[in-house]
């Protein structure tokens, strides 16, 4: 939990330090790549950090993870201007990925599926309780003492979950066919093409429509290149003794309709995470922290659904369950089109808590399943699959959705009476800016921009209602009725009557 709470944290306490921070570096045009930099390390080393937990075992990995992690925080706190920064923020992603993933496999390894999912909340209380203390501790940090800080936090909390693994925490050194490791080898031809395809791809989707055009030179160029990537990756793979992503991974049915469904959670979390935030200040009119309190509830439902969801799973199946759960989550999402404009904070308090309730039921049974159906020697590497294909997904929601909300609201501001036409902004941003500093808007030009917003918002939650609709078709059409259980989790308890 400790470990957890390194990546936890630092993805929440970074947002509120950011004018503090490009007031005293500069880099105004560059501090998205604050995030973008740590997201695209995360996501393409994901795979390859189960590859070697499932090859090397998971201490050395975890390991590895959190002295590269609190090796980039310390360099962050020293960063002398924004590239530097940036750069550092990259190195603590190499080590976050490491964390992420290897923190859910040791949760499998150590735990039968009956217990799995109170420890699997635990982990995930961890996420809930920094999504609210990260944003304010952060101020706090920036507001009264100094941006570094807010780096070299995690220091204390690093090095004491680095001392309790290393003191406490042992493993096995096994092979596929649990015989003690010998020799093992790493496909480092195919870890390289997966950065460069994963680094390609990600940024074509997190700078597109940003930095650059869609159909611009930048954009075609990265979209041609992560292709030319994945063919070769392909290649490489299907050559090695020891792939890092091997071809199982979507030749197996559970596995494959996992990884399309965590995907679209990835695409629909979008609307939640980046656009409920704006919606409460510019249409609401809350505060920062108001606004940021309606985004966090979801957080709290989340984890107590997800505690809950064995009874539901152990009954009914994980798919069943899984079914459910976004079935829901869909219909709670078609939902918040609905509610009245202007409306009171409640109404979207209310939407976020049942999405929270409704993906609790979603996400964990079928990590659950997943690393249930392959062996100790399999189950890094599956882990790791479901996890990144949520990171690609949550990409791409950021790139389509961002389109939409754009298109929507250009449509909005080209169809605005002329009037109040001469003066309007001319992006979310902006419109965002000019509604929280209405002084330089008239009433009318502010309630159009108001109403503006939401209709944009409305048509990003309905595209996260398609995106929960496509988890649900993946989830029927090819995942199994039952999802198996590898025998080595029979060996821990997991293969009772009715637990699939």
């Amino acid at each position: 939990m400790l470990a957890m709470a390194l990546a936890a944290l630092d993805s929440t306490i970074i947002a509120t330090a950011i004018p503090q921070i490009v007031g005293d570096l500069g880099g105004f045009a560059v501090f998205s790549w604050l995030f973008s930099g740590y997201l695209l390390a995360v996501t393409v080393t994901l795979p390859v950090y189960g590859k070697l937990s499932d090859t090397f075992g998971r201490k050395p990995i975890l390991i590895t993870g959190i002295v590269l992690f609190l090796a980039g925080s310390l360099a962050c706190a020293g960063a002398w201007n924004m590239a530097s920064l940036i750069a550092f923020r990259v190195l603590q992603g190499l080590g976050g990925g490491a964390l992420q993933g290897t923190v859910q496999t040791i949760a499998a390894d150590l735990y039968p599926m009956k217990e799995r999912p109170r420890i699997q909340a635990r982990l995930s209380s961890v996420w809930a309780v920094s999504s609210v203390a990260g944003p304010a501790l952060g101020g706090l940090l920036a507001a009264y003492a100094d941006w570094r800080w807010i780096f070299l936090v995690n220091a204390p909390v690093g090095a004491v979950a680095l001392w309790l693994i290393v003191r406490y925490f042992s493993e096995p050194e096994r092979d596929r066919h649990g015989r003690r490791a010998r020799r093992p080898r790493v496909d480092w031809p195919g870890a390289l093409a997966i950065f460069a395809c994963g680094g390609l791809l990600l940024t074509a989707l997190v700078q597109g429509g940003v930095a650059w055009s869609w159909c611009s030179a930048p954009s075609l160029l990265l979209f041609a290149g992560s292709a030319l990537c994945a063919t070769v990756t392909v290649l490489i793979e299907r050559r090695a003794a020891e792939p890092i992503i091997p071809g199982w991974v979507w030749r197996r049915r559970t596995i494959s309709a996992v990884n399309l469904a965590l995907g679209a959670l990835g695409l629909l979390m979008v609307a939640p995470t980046v656009f409920l935030p704006t919606y409460a200040q510019a249409v609401l009119g809350l505060g920062p922290t108001a606004a940021g309190f309606v985004l966090s509830v979801m957080t709290l439902s989340w984890p107590v659904s997800a505690a809950l969801s064995s009874h539901v799973y152990n009954r009914l199946g994980i798919r069943t369950c899984a079914a459910l759960g976004i079935g829901g989550a869909g219909l709670v999402l078609l939902a918040f089109p609905l509610l009245p404009y202007p409306g009171a904070a409640w109404q979207p308090v209310l939407i976020m808590l049942a999405l929270g309730a409704a993906l609790g039921l979603f996400q964990l049974p079928l990590i659950i399943g997943v690393q249930s159906s392959v062996g100790y020697a399999e189950r890094g590497t599956a882990t790791a699959s479901i996890l990144s294909c949520r990171q690609v997904g949550q990409s791409l929601g950021a790139a389509l959705f961002g389109a939409l909300a754009n298109a929507t609201l250009n449509d909005r501001l080209a169809h605005a009476p002329s009037g109040i036409r001469p003066g309007l902004p001319g992006d979310l941003d902006a419109v965002s800016h000019a509604l929280q500093h209405p002084g330089a808007l008239t009433a009318r030009a502010t309630g159009y921009l108001r109403h503006a917003v939401d209709t944009t918002v409305d048509h990003v939650y309905l595209g996260a209602a398609a995106a929960a609709g496509l988890a649900l078709a993946a989830l029927l059409l090819l995942a199994p009725r039952r999802f198996p259980v590898h025998p080595d989790a029979r060996g821990t308890g997991e293969g009772e009557p009715g637990a699939t």
